[in-house]
């Protein structure tokens, strides 16, 4: 490599590592913002210029907002429902996967394309039939229709994130599986399960962030407030004419720091499943 060549590339570099700064510093100011203002008095929260590192400050929004959003309560509910979430979705959409990628049934790459075809519809869509369908079968003011779709299927995406992973494996080891007699469910639960780890990751890491930020789904089904989740029960500090900005910030801290400890302990392991996936 010439001498102007390695200039060039060290040059490249610098400047990719300077916009990646630079956007990371972008991104931090909104949770930077939120924290100063949850830390704030009600009376500083609109002063102009912004005061960025709060005086006085207080911890007083985050007692409100631990009882005014009954936290332990809403944590409990919105864990079951992360909990069993995960679960379904972890056990339909690999036993789904495993049917599209390992299986030879007929019909089978049409059934895959229909699957893929579900992803252009939006979620708007299907929520008046969906929210009918419920209502029918009587699962209103219940966590039925938040956990049930997640054991039918686990969601086209995660079928497909996991299908790619599977068709990547060696073939020869089901064929070897196979000839010593093993069943497709041994080969489903003693070989495959055990090698998916990496795509098991990534989908725990989207069911468990996606059901956790979930607003609108308990905003339709539930109407108990006791059955209400974090997300639900920000809504609190929205007035009509007035809004707590310190303590909606102070209960979204709340609400937001265990997905964001969840992302930072799973972020080396979440990028090898990524690329074990196949998805670049």
């Amino acid at each position: 490599m010439t001498r102007t060549a390695r200039r060039a590339r060290v040059a490249g570099d610098l400047l990719a590592e300077v916009v990646l700064v630079i956007g990371g510093v972008a991104l931090l100011v909104p949770l930077v913002w939120m924290l100063s203002t949850a830390l704030k008095g009600s009376a500083f929260v609109m002063v102009f210029p912004p005061q960025w590192i709060p005086h006085p400050l207080t911890l007083r929004p985050f007692v409100s907002a631990w009882h005014t959003m009954r936290f332990l309560r809403s944590l409990r509910n919105t864990v079951f429902l992360t909990v069993v979430n995960v679960l379904g979705v972890e056990l339909s959409a690999s036993m789904a996967a495993f049917a599209f990628a390992r299986l030879h049934f007929p019909g089978r790459d049409l059934l895959f394309l229909i699957l893929l075809s579900t992803l252009m519809l939006p979620a708007t869509v299907l929520l008046i039939p969906t929210f009918i369908i419920f209502k029918d079968l009587g699962w209103l003011n219940t966590y039925l229709p938040l956990t049930v779709p997640s054991f039918l299927g686990g969601g086209a995406f995660n079928i497909f994130l996991m299908r790619q992973f599977f068709t990547s494996i060696d073939p020869e080891i089901f064929d070897a599986a196979r000839v010593d007699g093993c069943g497709y469910w041994r080969m489903y639960s003693r070989i495959l399960l055990p090698m998916a780890s990496p795509a098991l990751l990534i989908v725990f890491v989207f069911t468990s962030v996606g059901t956790w930020n979930d607003f609108l789904g308990p905003l339709i089904y539930l109407n108990n407030s006791k059955l209400y989740t974090l997300t639900l029960q920000l809504q609190v500090f929205v007035g009509r004419h007035v809004v707590a900005w310190n303590d909606l910030m102070a209960g979204t801290l709340m609400v937001a720091i265990i997905p964001i400890v969840l992302f930072f302990v799973a972020q080396r392991h979440f990028t090898q499943g990524v690329v074990f996936t196949g998805i670049r």
